[in-house]
């Protein structure tokens, strides 16, 4: 029980961290996952300043399997000798005095995210129990907190928030609970988030922790950084040191093949600022002083049209961007601009002119910014606010970019050739996609219709209840037409194996007779111009049969979908029907009809066959196996595969879309040793998951 004892010493200690407790959203976003989350990157990134800063080479992260949460350096410790203004020692300043640390002014570090003093206080203050650890001096030294406020634990065994608590009176006790050599140093925190802060269903999620450790790896070089996940049966354990560069965490977020190596654009600039700087005599003076800011960008353009990028301000993550990514985009899209026009004869360019989604088309960036004192958006850091930044990102960016078009280097000028042949190639397919898009909308019976002549339509204009069927080849087609309900089922023939899009260029995809009829008879564009909205089927039902070259069809029509519709995946568009593999006629006695039975795979057909000798009943022999769609009358086809009484359709969809683009680039893509090496071990993935 928490002792009821309240003293003056208790109300100077909380009164600022009870304003922390009453408005949480002010400083950590949200209470529910994110916030947690939030917290928690508050005490590691302490410790990776301390890296940055060139103190220490290791940090772990270990989720106790009570939902506590324990962070780990090997750095300086944090300081334990008595802060003279507040007479308290180094680790109570910290983890009870918002506004405090070592990040002001002239303060220890040069750079670091943690700029508003506020981190470890505030995640003490929403924490129902915290424990630091400090080796420093060959002794370690030890602070427990309750809420905020300092005291001890009454522990029986191991650690606990529920334990009896006891909080200091006349003063605080920095306890020396051990001796290490001389020269270790380095700091363990270990909390319990207050469960009367965070909402009932707020986790630590292993998956996104790992990542930013992952991504913080790439960004500090030779920094090893640890986590352990305890709170499952098999608990889960990660590590991850790179030697560095922004330039390796480019190639690993990039997908698609490349059109350029990994470009880096580094410089610097300064500028200066008027802050509030603390005087000897107490007073805070507006002051003049100077910033160096330098800028560091890895990049490299893809074939594909999707965009990777990744912002940080000394490295804390800026999600929603802020200035420095402002002036990158900008002076990106000016240069580019003035360079396609210098060119515009051989680009054929007219008077079109590049927009900022043509140049980030396929590109991947890491963007990194290091300057002291950088203003941010809130304190969850989200967006950096520092005006003269953008300036000076663009500066850097333009002088980078410069010299390497100018370059006399082969390999530079073929590959600016390649930019600026990609970034006018997705202009065309903008303006083309965006006039298709203004004349492909479903047309009335009063209307000329420009689509496909092949196209069977169905009379309705209820999108929602209407079906699109891609049928593999016209024998299908014929017996689809008899078989269809024509008010709201649609067919469209296709001939054999279409492009695979995976390897194709745009210009090719859109050039392709059977990808161009399918982008024009759903009526919702493609890539980065696709619109869910305009799209003319409730759902596109992809109907191919049931043997290996119609399991590579399903591949390939599903490989355009993902690459360039996928919005139709997402919202849970796109079916593959399952037709039957066998036809069962069951011989009945005397005048009752026979009974037909269908069965899917050759261990059903088995099951359905033992069945009727166990129960004594005949059946037609030999058993019809359908080799295709088209060996189905009308009858048997709709019954099996198109009416929706009885049908079996198989939903297609991306649980997680960055690792179906890995798979359909291993399957589909224009590497063949890996594809060659995953066919070879078998492993992975079955024939029925390739199907859809």
């Amino acid at each position: 029980m928490a002792s009821s004892d309240y003293s003056a010493r208790h109300l100077s200690v909380l009164e600022g961290l009870e304003a922390v407790r009453k408005r949480p959203g002010m400083y950590i976003g949200s209470t529910d996952s994110r916030g947690l989350m939030h917290c928690l990157w508050e005490i590691i990134d302490n410790s990776v300043d301390e890296a940055l800063d060139g103190h220490g080479s290791e940090i772990s992260v270990i989720l106790h399997a009570d939902e506590s949460v324990e962070v780990r350096d090997k750095a300086r410790g944090i300081p334990v000798d008595v802060e003279p203004k507040t007479g308290l020692t180094g680790v109570e300043v910290v983890f009870t005095k918002l506004h405090a640390g070592g990040k002001f002014g002239s303060g220890s570090y040069a750079a670091s995210g943690g700029l508003h003093g506020v981190g470890a206080s505030v995640v003490n203050a929403l924490s129902e129990r915290l424990d630091v650890e400090v080796d420093r001096n060959g002794k370690t030294y030890a602070m427990s907190f309750h809420r905020g406020e300092p005291g001890t634990f009454a522990d029986s065994g191991e650690p606990t928030p529920d334990a009896p608590f006891t909080p200091f009176v006349s003063g605080s006790e920095l306890r020396v609970i051990g001796k290490v050599p001389k020269g270790r140093t380095g700091t363990r925190v270990r909390y319990w988030a207050d469960r009367q802060i965070f909402t009932k269903g707020a986790t630590f999620q292993s998956d996104g922790l790992i990542d930013r450790l992952r991504q913080t790896a790439f960004l500090v070089p030779n920094l090893t950084l640890n986590v352990s996940d305890e709170r499952g049966e098999e608990p889960r354990h990660e590590s991850f040191s790179f030697e560095g560069g922004i330039s390796e965490f480019v190639e690993h977020l990039a997908v698609d093949p490349p059109i350029t190596d990994i470009w880096r654009l580094t410089g610097s600039g300064g500028f200066t600022e008027s802050v509030p700087v603390l005087q000897d005599n107490g007073h805070m003076v507006s002051t003049e002083v100077s910033r160096d800011c330098v800028v560091d960008v890895a990049l490299r353009w893809g074939t594909g049209y999707d965009t990777v990028v990744k912002s940080f301000v000394n490295i804390i993550a800026t999600p929603k961007g802020g200035t420095h990514l402002a002036g990158f985009e900008q002076s990106l899209l000016k240069f580019l601009r003035a360079e396609t026009e210098k060119n515009s004869r051989r680009l054929k360019l007219g008077n079109d002119k590049l927009d900022k989604d043509d140049v980030l088309a396929g590109l991947t960036v890491v963007l990194t910014v290091r300057l002291p004192e950088p203003q941010f958006e809130g304190q969850t850091k989200e967006i950096l606010g520092t005006p003269a930044v953008r300036a000076i990102v663009a500066k850097v960016v333009a002088a980078a970019l410069s010299e390497r078009f100018t370059s006399t280097k082969r390999d530079d000028k073929s590959q600016a050739a390649l930019v600026l042949d990609k970034v006018v190639a997705e202009m065309k397919s903008r303006i083309s996609a965006r006039a298709h898009k203004e004349t492909q909308r479903r047309k009335n019976a009063l209307e000329s219709s420009s689509l496909p002549a092949k196209l069977v339509d169905c009379r309705s204009n209820d999108v929602a209840n209407s079906e699109l069927f891609i049928v593999e080849g016209d024998s299908a087609l014929g017996t689809a037409k008899l078989g269809r309900d024509s008010e709201y089922q649609a067919l469209l023939p296709i001939r054999g194996k279409i492009l695979n899009v995976q390897k194709a260029s745009i210009s090719d995809m859109l050039s392709n007779t059977e990808c161009a009829s399918i982008i024009q008879v759903i009526g919702a564009g493609s890539g980065r111009s696709f619109d869910l909205s305009t799209a003319r089927y409730g759902k596109v039902i992809i109907m191919a049969d049931a043997d290996v070259d119609g399991a590579h069809i399903r591949t390939l029509l599903l490989t355009l979908f993902f690459r360039y519709m996928p919005d139709m995946i997402r919202d849970g568009r796109v079916y593959a029907a399952v037709p039957p593999l066998h036809r069962v006629v069951v011989i009945n006695p005397g005048s009752k009809p026979n009974e037909t039975i269908y069965t899917y795979s050759e261990k059903e057909l088995n099951g359905v066959l033992a069945g009727l000798k166990k129960s004594g009943k005949r059946y037609q022999d030999p058993i019809q196996r359908y080799k295709g769609l088209g060996e189905m009358d009308a009858d048997q086809l709709a019954t099996t595969t198109m009416d929706r009484n009885n049908r079996v359709l198989r939903r297609v969809n991306i649980a997680d879309a960055e690792n179906a683009g890995t798979v359909f680039e291993l399957l589909m893509g224009n590497e063949v040793a890996p594809r060659k090496e995953f066919i070879i071990q078998g492993q992975g993935l079955d024939r029925d998951r390739i199907d859809v």
